[in-house]
């Protein structure tokens, strides 16, 4: 199979100043899309769009600020014309324990972070005239959280099994010149995710069958594949790249081979 080939396209990954958004702002630009990555600070978008290269333009947006992304949507066709893909990759947790001890503040961010903010970029992006120019692609970046139950982080795993369904409404509701899809990463090696592995990383790849945590750039590679046409049969579906780990405990059915 060739490359994905997105020269001429043009993107926005919210989230993009590091981690899962950088490398996948990257990968979309490395296949020849000009790429508008956000960040809630200017600076940290310059940044990320410095290190990315002459295909990407950094924008300060907060993720669930509509007016700030309203700017966003409207500085990027402005730009560049239209918009073709749209990355919803902005998320947050600062929630950790039981559902019961959670306050409404802790609440209302999760929400309104993961769940919102994707369903309004999106929106705004329909608006804005997404796909205009031969279809547009959605991809949201959702978690093998929201496929199963885990104690402590029940919170965010709700607000990304409501993503998922979210993503598979909007795939219906906007058919068919606009496709909707999501990945669902396991661990990876990401500033948000780090209390899941950055003391016990030996064990967490060692239960996984493919012997590993990921990394940012396993789940870009994904994303850059369905932004593309190489996925244009292609909506509502959940992406599960996880190594493995949705499997369980792999390491009582290792062979040695």
């Amino acid at each position: 199979m060739a490359a994905p080939d997105l020269a001429g396209k043009t993107a926005i990954v919210t989230g993009a100043s590091r981690g899962i958004g950088l490398a996948a702002a990257q990968a979309l630009a490395d296949a020849g899309a000009t790429v508008v990555v956000t960040s809630r600070k200017q600076e940290a978008a310059d940044a990320a769009a410095a290190q990315i290269g002459e295909r990407a333009v950094g924008i300060a947006a907060h993720a669930a600020e509509e007016d700030q992304a309203r700017a966003c949507v409207e500085q990027t066709v402005q730009r560049f014309g239209g918009i073709d893909i749209l990355v919803n990759n902005a998320g947050t947790n600062p929630a950790f324990g039981p559902l019961i001890t959670q306050d409404h503040a802790r609440f209302a961010k999760v929400m309104d972070v993961n769940l919102w903010a994707p369903l309004m970029w999106t929106a705004l992006a329909v608006e804005a005239g997404l796909g205009a120019n031969g279809g547009g692609s959605v991809i949201n970046t959702a978690s093998i959280g929201g496929l199963a139950h885990e104690a402590n982080i029940g919170l965010y795993n709700a607000s990304k099994a409501a993503l998922i369904y979210l993503t598979g409404q909007l795939a219906l509701e906007l058919s068919p010149r606009i496709r909707v899809n999501a990945v669902a990463p396991g661990v990876v090696r990401t500033k948000l995710a780090e209390a899941l592995w950055r003391e016990h990383e030996e064990l967490v790849a060692g239960v996984t069958a493919l012997g590993r945590i990921g990394e940012p750039s396993d789940i870009a590679s994904a994303i850059t594949f369905l932004a593309s046409d190489q996925s244009s049969w292609m909506t509502g579906e959940v992406m599960v790249i996880d190594g493995g780990m949705h499997l369980g405990d792999a390491r009582g059915y290792r062979t040695g081979i």
